[in-house]
């Protein structure tokens, strides 16, 4: 959501609740999301299969992150005067367009150029889909219909992998790129079906990210985003070669923890979501907790397939709710700024998975996979410490 795509005027009359395009969105930031992340859980047979190292495969996740997170902000600008729609259909199917590539991808570098191409439908999909829920719902149903969009990133970040985790082991890693490739057709063809008329409205007012930053809630939230997510991703990228070489779990062994990771995350979207409507410090606080404390666990917990899985299922939930519980602290820190904070919570979100990616790539390669959790669990913490410390204002809300 930027300051160049704005709510209805408040004199206009309601918008009557479209639930079938929201779910299109919603299934839209799905295949955004499982899009990007796909090579967390095919790290190792993706390097295997290129001839390159883990952290030069890692570097896929930056490629696609950078340019999601430099696009996304201005998007609106980019595209213009076009329908919305039109524009989400067409960067849809470059999408798939680019999971189709990656799928044939020889070598890295034409890997690079599938995730560039990738970067770029991201950043624009990105840029457009978070204005849409007050365009397709009304009143006091914007807030479910933000939900719904912003829960396929949550389900996403936690279920697309392990799903294309578990077909990669059935098949081999480049059929999980291809079913992406079918879901980012399907995907455009769902919001062609159900979209109505989206015309792009003019701005509202000049108020940017770097004015949203003013307000300390913003930028105390903005901050916080950004530890999680770093820590998060230097970890979470290399969660494959932990459990293969630390844990000696066997691709079968693997694909089946990353769906309870995944699982758990659903769980933990669902539950910290609603928790986030009314405290959206404390629904933070508990997923940097959780996150930190699986990082740091998970090193001693590599005796068994067991006691793995119960680390993964704690990271899972407290991840899954991280996107709805730090979007929703920047939303409700200053409803004035909620374009402008929006499409920087966006910009940062994509910009600290490119960077968490890079950063543990250079630790694991340099130190080992102890090094690269102990990382993680370092600015989770972080994150969570800047948190506690962070004074809430308003009586009814802790954000």
């Amino acid at each position: 959501m930027t300051d160049a795509e704005v709510l209805a005027p408040p004199s206009a009359p309601p918008t009557a609740t479209r639930w079938p395009p929201v779910l299109a969105v919603a299934l839209a930031t799905f295949t955004v999301v499982s899009s990007e992340m796909m090579p967390v859980g095919l790290l190792t047979p993706m390097s295997q299969s290129l001839g390159v190292t883990d952290g030069v495969t890692g570097l896929s996740l930056t490629i696609t992150g950078l340019l999601a997170a430099a696009l996304a902000p201005f998007a609106p600008r980019i595209v213009g005067r076009r329908d919305r729609r039109a524009v989400l259909v067409a960067f849809m199917l470059l999408l798939a367009l680019a999971d189709a590539l990656s799928a044939l991808a020889p070598d890295f570098a034409v890997l690079a150029a599938a995730r560039i191409l990738l970067g770029v439908a991201m950043g624009i999909v990105w840029g457009l889909v978070a204005s849409l829920g007050p365009r397709l719902a009304e009143g006091p149903r914007v807030a479910l219909a933000m939900t719904l969009i912003f829960s396929g990133v949550s389900v996403a970040s936690v279920l697309g992998v392990p799903l294309g985790t578990y077909l990669a082991a059935l098949l081999d890693w480049r059929a999980a790129f291809w079913a992406l490739a079918a879901l980012g057709v399907l995907c455009a063809a769902v919001l062609a079906a159900t979209l109505p008329p989206l015309p792009a409205r003019g701005p509202a007012h000049r108020r940017g990210p770097a004015h949203a930053l003013r307000h300390r809630g913003v930028a105390t939230a903005i901050a916080v985003t950004a530890l999680v997510v770093l820590g998060h991703f230097a970890g979470y990228t290399y969660l494959r070669p932990v459990l293969e070489a630390d844990a000696g779990l066997s691709s079968g062994a693997i694909a089946a923890c990353l769906l309870g990771y995944g699982l758990a995350g659903v769980a933990g979207n669902f539950t910290l979501g609603p928790l986030s409507g009314r405290h959206p410090r404390t629904a933070v606080a508990l997923a940097l907790g959780g996150v930190a404390l699986a990082a740091l666990l998970l090193p001693h917990a590599t005796g068994g397939v067991v006691t793995v899985l119960l680390v993964l299922l704690l990271w899972g939930v407290a991840y899954g709710g991280v996107s709805v519980s730090t979007q929703t602290w920047v939303r409700t820190a200053d409803p004035a700024v909620i374009e402008a904070s929006a499409a920087l919570w966006a910009g940062v979100f994509n910009a600290s998975i490119a960077l968490g990616s890079l950063a543990g790539g250079q630790v694991v390669d340099r130190a080992g996979t102890g090094a690269v959790l102990l990382t993680a669990a370092g600015l989770a913490g972080a994150g969570l410490l800047l948190t506690a410390l962070s004074r809430p204002r308003g009586r009814r809300r802790d954000g």
